[in-house]
């Protein structure tokens, strides 16, 4: 018995095993040596306050070994192309899944990229033109018809009479290939004239054609000659005949050409009025990357730059380099295909009265509706009904995570990071895939408190896939809903890397010693300030119509903490970032308005009362890892002129570049101050090792010997804001800017730390710490979700500050969906009622109070459960 129950237990003991992810001595960054279990196909948040190891723990440890043990199973070949990540520093990891990462940043920056293209949406569609698609005339609209060898003969001869004509069979078109062994059967048929990239050959021997060599990996046009010939009615047998043998051989299609003119003819698409033959419908037809599809005019991009010289003037070149001297042209709609990309013969094609981009232009919500009334005849319905179902599943699963307000077309690169991570997700469910392990940062970023609620059922369908779900996350609601939560903490930096506290939200929400748990149970919370501040003097914006707006009034009241909100897509940032910023910056910039000459149908009032404009975006505060917080803000030059002002120093003759990294002067040799030296490795993962002259530390030894307080200029880059606050403590102007950091959050950033690793919002707070360190007051400040990537306790300080500048006597304005802050400001302006097309109208307007009782406001309804 004793056995059997040893046996029973082990068998338990085993299966139980199975059901979590097991870290044992996590290191990585800044976490502890820690140990954690999660739980297989469940629902688990990783919480915390910034900057307290949540990502180290999910993406940096997690998701980089799922990743790398998977890559690991590849051939070596595979792997050199795959770049295989370092190993994360742990003693082992117990249960890991394959792991997809759903991560916070843009989808592209690819001028050719849509929301169609990225979620292969669009891919679908040009199969679903291409198979039960209506051609109709581009130039008349008739419908398209068949027509025999004998009407074309007959058009041929009306339309070029007496003129001299070659009838050519089109082999190949746009194909790459070599095609060596095609030409080589129709040469022993008797044929040996033919136009190759509009060269014409002429072979006299099998050697000629098997020495043509054309390049595999190019894109060939080749046309049999088979006739050329006066059109006369004495030659119409021979005509006729031609163009048989033409349809014979290139399936149906016949080239003719004319002088320069090349026309084509079809024996199953043509428009017998306007002599337009169609080619035959395929996928590439209807996209805009192929030259099959796109419009020549503008290449399929549907906008042309003009740029600001003629074609022979000495800066010419520099139009073959967008990438680089774009900001010289001026971007302008294409005149051809008047921005829709496809050429006129892929937009005569129709579906249910709509051409592709018709249906590409309708939003996510709209597209759904026209695929549900969509009546096809039986034949066509058989053929697309696959089709169709995958196009709308795609499209529910974009409208479920809060994108109903999106179109296909939509560019990739006017997507937010949030956006982003939510189409990535959105593709993910729709490949319905089990066993693997997600990890997501932050989706809810971007994300109104309605559309939240959506995004948490669609992770609640992720999981019940048969994944296991895992979400690094701030949200109360999103952990309230999760099966288990992960505090980390206490604190940020050096501060943390622990966990604080495991669990159901229950249990956690009992946890005295979770900081987080203190907001799940309410025993801490964001207060309701006692009084709203009042307000006489306000900025007038009218006419507002970019995008989605629709004529918008807009009126902010000054020195008051004033938040947008509103579901997404209502046009919140329109309305701000792309409408009163750019109006203020041109009467700021000395264009006086004038009634006859209003600018973008806008009119502005109120500008008297504020002297500056300070936008504060979430773009990083640079591209490389040698620029950081210290630079951006200025400390990095404070702290070089205090070492270069030392005694030691100025005996040794050290100047303020001396302690620059970037100098060769001071630098290391060997790594070039980068403090690391990257060996490529082809299959495996590079290695990047500590340089082994200056030990990482990026200075030589001269420049190291130099010590202030016993610190070298290395080890004062590597204090944290909260190091160095109490190391210069005696330095007004430095303590000043570090307090500064503390203040909104950042105490846990390294001065040194390069600013690639930073977040959109760590970088939105570094660069409010540089304008609070400058700025005095009737200053309009504009900020764009600044609480992304905070946890509540992180609100409280920064809401803090926000209220510090308001104070002096500034305005502010914040577009915001937190419903903490938004609760906490003087006026709300609520914009809505849904996204897209059915948005950019003003809902709600007043305090927080008046916009909770507004029963027509979405954001109301959520302030509405606050004040209860």
């Amino acid at each position: 018995m004793e056995k059997k129950e040893k046996k029973l237990n082990q068998k338990f003991l085993e299966k139980s095993s199975l059901d979590w992810i097991k870290i044992v001595g996590a290191r990585e960054h800044n976490l502890k040596n820690i140990s954690v279990e999660i739980p297989k196909n469940k629902l688990t948040v990783i919480t915390g306050p910034s900057g307290s190891g949540k990502s180290s723990l999910a993406l940096d440890v997690l998701y980089t070994e799922g990743k790398r043990r998977y890559m690991e199973s590849l051939s070596s070949y595979a792997r050199q192309f795959l770049g295989i990540a370092k190993k994360p520093d742990f003693d082992r990891i117990e249960g890991l899944c394959p792991a997809i990462a759903i991560e916070q940043k843009t989808v592209g920056h690819n001028p050719r990229s849509t929301v169609g293209t990225i979620t292969e949406i669009y891919d679908y569609l040009r199969v679903l033109y291409a198979r039960i698609g209506r051609p109709q005339c581009p130039d008349c609209g008739m419908a398209i018809s068949q027509e025999s060898p004998e009407n074309i003969t007959n058009l041929l001869l009306e339309n070029h009479a007496h003129r001299m004509v070659t009838i050519a069979a089109p082999m190949v078109t746009q194909k790459k290939g070599e095609f060596k062994h095609q030409l080589m059967q129709l040469y022993e048929q008797g044929y040996y004239r033919f136009i190759i990239d509009g060269q014409v050959y002429r072979f006299n021997a099998v050697q000629e054609v098997k020495n043509l060599n054309l390049a595999k990996t190019y894109k060939h046009t080749i046309d049999l000659l088979i006739d050329k010939l006066d059109m006369t009615v004495d030659e119409r047998a021979r005509i006729q005949e031609a163009v048989e043998k033409s349809f014979a051989l290139a399936q149906g299609s016949c080239k003719v050409i004319v002088g320069t003119k090349e026309y084509l003819y079809s024996s199953n698409r043509m428009c017998l009025q306007c002599s337009i033959a169609f080619p035959e419908l395929e996928p590439r037809f209807f996209s805009f990357n192929s030259p099959i599809g796109a419009c020549k005019n503008c290449n399929g991009l549907g906008v042309i730059h003009e740029w600001p010289w003629a074609k022979d003037d000495k800066d010419s070149w520099k139009e073959k380099y967008p990438d680089f001297f774009g900001s010289y042209a001026t971007e302008k709609t294409c005149k051809v295909c008047f921005g829709k990309r496809l050429h006129k013969h892929a937009l005569a094609v129709t579906i249910g009265n709509k051409n592709i981009m018709d249906l590409s232009e309708l939003s996510i919500k709209d597209a759904l509706v026209f695929f549900k009334h969509l009546s096809l005849r039986e034949n066509q319905q058989e053929i697309a009904e696959s089709l169709i179902r995958e196009i709308t599943n795609r499209l529910q699963f974009l409208n479920d995570v809060g994108l109903s307000y999106l179109s296909l077309n939509r560019s990739a690169r006017t997507l937010s990071g949030g956006e982003g991570q939510r189409i990535r997700l959105a593709t993910q469910i729709g490949s319905a895939l089990s066993g693997v392990l997600y990890i997501l940062d932050e989706p809810s970023i971007g994300l109104h408190q309605r559309d939240n609620d959506r995004l948490i059922e669609t992770l609640k369908r992720l999981r019940d896939q048969g994944n296991t779900v895992v979400v690094v996350e701030h949200d109360l609601d999103t952990m309230h809903e999760a099966d288990y939560l992960v505090d980390m903490g206490p604190a940020a930096g050096t501060l943390g890397g622990k966990v604080t506290a495991v669990g159901d939200p229950k249990s956690l929400a009992e946890n005295n010693l979770s900081l987080t748990g203190a907001y799940l149970a309410g025993r801490r919370q964001i207060a309701v300030p006692k009084s709203r501040r009042s307000y006489k003097n306000f900025l007038t914006l009218a006419h507002a119509q970019k995008n989605n707006l629709k004529d918008v009034k807009l009126t902010i009241p000054l020195e008051v903490l004033c938040c947008i909100s509103g579901v997404s897509g209502s046009g919140k940032s329109t309305l701000i970032l792309d409408e009163l910023v750019p109006a203020i910056q041109r009467e700021f910039e000395g264009y006086a308005k004038k009634a006859s000459t209003k600018t973008d149908n806008s009119d502005l009032q109120g500008l008297e009362h504020i002297d500056s404009l300070v936008v504060i975006d979430q773009s990083p505060i640079g591209r490389t890892p040698r620029s950081n917080p210290a630079t951006y803000l200025g400390i990095f030059d404070q702290i070089r002129t205090l070492f270069a002002q030392l005694p030691e120093s100025k005996a040794r003759g050290y100047k303020v570049g001396r302690f620059s990294f970037n100098v060769s002067e001071g630098r290391c040799f060997e790594c070039h101050g980068d403090g690391t030296i990257t060996v490529s490795m082809q299959f495996l993962a590079d290695v990047i090792m500590t340089c082994k002259a200056c030990k990482g530390q990026r200075y030589n030894g001269e420049t190291l010997a130099i010590t202030y307080k016993g610190k070298s200029i290395s080890q004062v880059l590597d204090m944290t804001a909260l190091e160095a606050l109490e190391f210069f403590a005696a330095h007004k102007q430095l303590a000043k800017r570090l307090e500064l950091m503390c203040d909104v959050g950042l105490d846990y950033v390294k001065l040194g730390q390069p600013s690639t690793t930073l977040s959109g919002g760590e970088a939105q707070r570094i660069k409010l710490v540089d304008e609070l360190a400058k700025r005095g007051n009737r200053t309009l400040y504009i900020l764009d979700e600044p609480t992304t990537g905070l946890h509540n306790s992180d609100i409280e300080k920064l809401l803090q500050v926000l209220n510090r500048l308001v104070d002096k006597g500034n305005s502010m304005i914040v577009i915001e969906h937190n419903i903490d802050v938004l609760k906490t400001a003087d006026y709300i302006i609520d914009m809505g009622p849904e996204g897209g097309d059915e948005g950019g109208m003003i809902v709600a307007q007043g305090t927080p109070e008046v916009v909770a009782k507004n029963a027509k406001s979405y954001t109301g309804h959520y302030l509405n459960k606050v004040f209860k």
